[in-house]
């Protein structure tokens, strides 16, 4: 069979740095091994009875067994409004300042494409999402890196980047909660951005993957809070983490007019439109009760004391991360990310995704997710006692499971 070489631009784009971890995990597991995989962010509980069953109400409606408008139904996008005044107190016109996404990631893909030309500065930070490197390589922007410094709470610092790259650069991505830190921005910290854009003319994007998940009571603050952040920005949520709707790919960007048109008129010429009953069901995630994301709040905070508390009883000096479902956990001296990830693998049978796959500042630290039970989360603890690569703190004293902060 012939084979068809592929475009220079596919040949640009970066490898998938969780389908090696998926590699590895399946390889083991072939081999008979009983893997904990705390590596991957697909959350593993059900979405909520009330969605499911509205979404089988809706498949029944043959009005969603035809094409949906383009850019989506206006209950939708008033359900995404409506969510954001209650929430966090911010107005949106659900006409011209919220569009419906095909997942977070496809917003997140897409913006560069949007708004930059081939050479553009895109300021992302460091670590980040592996995927804001695709959008940056599909528009053939440039890239500037923003580290992440435990010494700064894994915020950036402005003031380290020099004025001719602020200058020349037209967009930058944020992630508060932040994937992988574990990091929560405060109100101040979206305050200086908004005088940083107005200040340079940088659009920016704020991932807001996981903004219903903060501990110890503190709600995850959104850009759009900042007085004036709708004006030059934008903010993307998903539903995927706040309501376990992974798999069905629905989100939605608000904010700034020009930005919203763009992501619809790039949408327009990839898509036609979420199917109406995923759509149905996405309102009622939005529009109905919300006890739900409140238990599995308290569940992932449950499970944060489990792991935090249990290794540092093992001698393992960890921080507990203020918001998202993932550790930001650093690695034993003598290892690089990747080589202690390994070894967990290996020795362990659990895998973790080592940093360096999020970046160069990623590396000597791994992310641990929150996305197996107590037990679960228990017996990789002891496997990896039973390693004998830490000592305890404290000869006969152990630190509380109870308070992991």
């Amino acid at each position: 069979m012939k084979e068809y070489p592929k475009s220079e631009l596919l040949n640009s784009l970066p490898g998938q740095f969780f389908a090696g971890l998926v590699k590895k995990v399946g390889e083991a597991i072939a081999q008979g091994h009983d893997v904990i995989n705390l590596g991957q962010g697909n959350p593993d509980q059900p979405t909520p009875l009330h969605i499911v069953k509205r979404l089988q109400l809706a498949a029944e409606n043959p009005v969603n067994h035809k094409y949906s408008p383009f850019q989506g139904y206006k209950y939708l996008k008033e359900a995404a409004a409506n969510f954001y005044k209650r929430e966090y107190n911010v107005d949106l016109d659900p006409d011209t300042e919220v569009a419906i996404l095909f997942g977070g990631k496809a917003g997140l893909v897409e913006i560069p494409q949007c708004l930059l030309n081939p050479g553009d500065t895109l300021l992302v930070p460091d670590p980040g999402y592996p995927d804001y490197l695709s959008g940056a390589a599909l528009a053939q922007a440039k890239l500037e890196m923003m580290p992440l410094l435990e010494e700064n709470r894994f915020l950036p610092d402005y003031g380290t980047i020099p004025t001719e790259v602020l200058d020349n650069t037209k967009l930058m991505i944020l992630n508060y909660p932040n994937n992988p830190t574990g990091a929560v921005a405060t109100k101040e910290f979206f305050d200086e951005t908004v005088s940083l854009s107005n200040k340079h003319g940088i659009c920016v994007v704020h991932d807001f993957a996981y903004g219903a998940i903060g501990f110890e009571g503190e709600k995850p603050a959104s850009f759009l809070q900042s007085e004036g952040a709708k004006e030059i920005g934008i903010e993307i949520y998903t539903l995927s983490k706040t309501y376990n709707m992974a798999g069905w790919r629905v989100g939605f960007a608000v904010g700034n007019k020009s930005v919203i048109s763009a992501i619809e008129l790039i949408q327009d010429h990839l898509y036609v439109s979420l199917f109406g009953a995923v759509q149905e069901a996405a309102a009622e995630a939005l529009n109905g009760p919300q006890d739900c994301v409140g238990e599995l709040v308290r569940l992932y905070e449950s499970r944060r004391s489990a792991l935090i508390g249990g290794l540092r009883n093992i001698g393992w000096d960890v921080a507990a991360p203020a918001g998202s479902f993932f550790a930001w956990l650093k690695v034993p001296e003598g290892f690089s990310s990747m080589e202690f990830a390994d070894f967990l693998l290996e020795k362990a049978h659990i895998m973790v995704a080592p940093g360096i796959g999020f970046g160069r500042y990623g590396e000597g630290y791994v992310r641990v997710g929150l996305l197996a039970t107590e037990e679960r989360l228990s017996e990789a603890v002891l496997r990896i006692k039973g390693l004998d690569i830490f000592k305890k703190m404290f000869d006969n004293e152990f630190i509380s499971c109870d308070n992991p902060n």
